[in-house]
């Protein structure tokens, strides 16, 4: 079930790309993605879609989105308004720092050419 609710969500984004009438560029699909699995997030839709496809739903980044919100409505929870700023850098910083240093590193044993 991953690879298949993982390939359908990148499916679609490649049809996006693809197949609209207006120029959608890799950036604009990959926002799009991220805020979509926010907007699923908040509706409640995108949970039962990782708990059918696990890491097809989780590592595309509209579980990104998905984590971010799902960390913003946690903080506000547990500290009022202002969890609603710090929840979703919470949640998401494990992610974003090894991002950061997974790429620092290939940068520096790619050959510049």
């Amino acid at each position: 079930m991953a690879f298949l609710i993982g390939g359908t969500i990148c499916l679609i984004g490649q049809l996006i790309m693809d197949l609209t009438p207006f120029s959608v560029t890799p950036s604009h699909a990959l926002v799009g993605f991220v805020v979509g699995g926010s907007i699923l997030s908040a509706l409640g839709l995108y949970q039962p879609l990782i708990n059918m496809g696990g890491a097809g739903a989780t590592i595309p980044l509209s579980g990104f989105g998905h984590a971010l919100t799902q960390g913003a409505i946690e903080g506000v929870k547990t500290k009022g308004m202002i969890g609603a700023l710090s929840g979703g850098i919470e949640a998401t910083a494990v992610g974003v720092g090894a991002a950061i240093i997974f790429g620092y590193i290939i940068t520096i044993f790619t050959p510049q050419g």
